[in-house]
């Protein structure tokens, strides 16, 4: 029976729902505690509008040095509390967005990785950058709008308070404004959104390219992929230009219409003040209360932009995290001794719908060498990738002592596999902490799996030994050089189980028989080993043959016997070619 491809603990009725919205929901507390100190600072943004009212109305009437005093002590020390409380609302939300990091860093990074191990095509640091997006939005000044905002209603209504006629001036101005903020919403948001998602095209297609560098240098190709990464860029500039260009045209509006509110409300005031209806001071109040009034829907349009790409980032991070649930928890179990099962299993590569696997099976004891060949597009890196878990299998099982492959803890299992992939990556630290992994680097160790792959020697050689550094492909090491540095990492810490995959592709004669003695050596210790291979000389150290085609099992057996069916001399080079009978 078919199913779907699973992997540990992860499937579709396991999804968590709105994991992004539990994490905001943890930070509850420190939202309350700007939402406090929101209440707080607004009600001292009206220490201004009523100093000013009692200079005009008190003081200057007075004529009171020690009122104006009083007045003037009292106003500077409210002040400088709203200073402080500002100050902190600001390091509760940095801190709050940081919590907020630290609560989904390691899930996001599991879920990219995830991504980007199950479809090649996601395979984009998106998700890393949403979430700084997002964390810098909750720590900017553009979110206080929506804390700020409720006041709006209750400063409009202190106006009216003042005078009707300034109060209907200040609520015809606030809806006004309202009208172009939410228009500007309506004009900008699919343009901006457009941007974003062409954005991220871009970056993902400019890193495509850049990783492949020195081919697009010495085929004179960078021209042409400049021109295309041009024309995404163009492309990009041109929906930002479009949503900039709306946007500008109602900032402006919305700038000059806070103008004209300011002077109508002076001069209104102005006139009830020469009527005697109200005093000098409540018209200098009503102004600067209007202007604080305003002041969140202003504060929302020049925020609007951060808004539209936290609000993308935030659906972008919500999709990810619902379509890669959690890894479950597992059992431990005891450690692997290399039995391996392969039970009728058929793979299924990542963003394909045709098999590269079908039906093929086979029991290796602790111990066998599987040496696997096959013309080119057969399964062969299929194969070594189900085996080492790396491709979930649509259909069958691939066990490890009984157990399927994806019912082992990931963390247990790692350091008794051995994977050496046909691409060869190295990642940037010393040549000794890419050959222990990147753990705890054990001297013994890493010199034990050195010599046991013929590069000690070699090693020793460099600048500065085990402690020469390389870059993240590899740098400063030979392409020979990276695959036994690769291979070195495969066999280190003695694991039970080592997959490999074309280990000869770039080694020279001497290198190839320093495989081969490896691959004896592990034997003789008990180790499981599946080499896939095009060239023969490996294939004199293994046990067994299974030959792929097409997906499908075409031969198993000893290698003497399948050598002798399926291969035969070619003249001087000795490579087994595949018989036509």
């Amino acid at each position: 029976m078919s199913r779907t491809p699973s992997t540990a603990g992860q499937g579709p009725d396991s999804a968590p729902k709105g994991e992004l919205r539990q994490s905001m929901t943890q930070l509850k507390q420190a939202f309350f505690s700007v939402a406090l100190f929101s209440f707080f600072i607004n009600l001292l943004m009206l220490v201004p509008p009523i100093f000013m009212l009692q200079m005009y109305d008190r003081v200057l009437s007075s004529g009171s040095i020690p009122t104006l005093v009083m007045l003037l002590i009292v106003a500077v020390g409210l002040l400088i509390v709203m200073g402080l409380l500002d100050w902190s609302r600001n390091r509760v939300l940095v801190r709050a967005g940081t919590r907020l990091d630290a609560l989904l860093d390691r899930r996001l990074f599991d879920a990219t990785f995830f991504r980007a191990l199950r479809s090649p095509d996601s395979g984009s640091t998106q998700p890393l950058k949403d979430m700084v997006t997002l964390r810098q939005f909750m720590t900017g000044q553009g979110v206080f709008a929506f804390f700020d905002a409720p006041w709006t209603p209750l400063l409009l209504g202190l106006i009216f308070l003042f005078h009707p006629v300034l109060g209907t001036i200040a609520l015809i101005g606030a809806l006004i404004l309202l009208t172009l903020a939410i228009l500007n919403e309506f004009l900008t948001r699919k343009p901006l959104g457009a941007a974003n998602s062409e954005y991220i095209k871009e970056s993902d297609y400019a890193s495509s390219n850049l990783r492949n560098a020195e081919v697009l240098e010495a085929m004179g190709m960078t021209g042409r992929l400049r021109d295309r990464w041009q024309d995404l860029h163009q492309n990009v500039l041109g929906l930002q230009a479009i949503a900039s260009d709306r946007s500008a045209t109602l900032t402006a509006i919305s700038k000059s219409l806070r103008m004209i509110l300011q002077v109508g409300i002076l001069a209104a005031g102005a006139y009830l003040a020469v009527e005697q209806v109200i005093t000098p001071g409540v018209m200098i109040a009503a102004s600067i209360i209007m202007a604080r009034a305003l002041a969140p829907v202003d504060q929302a349009m020049h925020a609007w932009r951060g808004f539209i790409g936290a609000r993308g980032a935030w659906d972008r991070l919500n999709k990810v995290l619902e379509s890669t649930p959690a890894a479950g928890e597992h059992m431990k179990l005891p450690e692997p001794q290399g039995r391996v099962s392969v039970e009728n299993i058929v793979v299924i590569p990542p963003g394909s719908r045709t098999p590269a696997l079908r039906g093929v099976k086979l029991e290796l004891p602790p111990g066998r060498v599987l040496g696997v060949i096959g013309p080119s597009a057969a399964g062969k890196s299929s194969f070594a990738r189900a085996l080492v878990g790396v491709w979930p299998t649509y259909a069958g099982d691939v066990r490890i002592d009984g157990a399927e492959i994806n019912n082992w803890d990931r963390e247990q299992l790692g350091p008794h596999i051995g994977y050496l992939p046909q691409d060869i990556e190295l990642f940037a630290g010393t040549i000794a902490e890419n050959i222990a992994r990147f753990g705890e680097v054990d001297p013994d160790q890493v010199v034990e799996a050195a010599r046991k792959t013929g590069l000690h020697d070699m090693i020793l050689h460099l600048p500065e030994g085990y402690d020469t550094r390389i870059g993240i492909h590899g740098g400063a090491l030979s392409a020979g050089q990276r695959q036994r540095v690769a291979l070195a990492r495969a066999v280190y810490g003695n694991p039970r189980l080592i997959v490999l995959d074309e280990p000869n592709s770039n080694l020279d004669e001497a290198g190839e028989q320093a495989l081969v003695q490896t691959i004896q050596q592990l034997r003789d210790e008990g180790r499981t080993v599946v080499i896939i291979a095009h060239r023969p000389a490996v294939l004199s150290a293994v046990d067994e043959i299974l030959v792929l085609k097409d997906g499908q099992t075409a031969a198993l057996g000893p290698r003497q016997e399948v050598l002798g069916r399926f291969t035969r001399p070619t003249g001087v080079s000795g490579n087994p070619i595949a018989s036509q009978s």
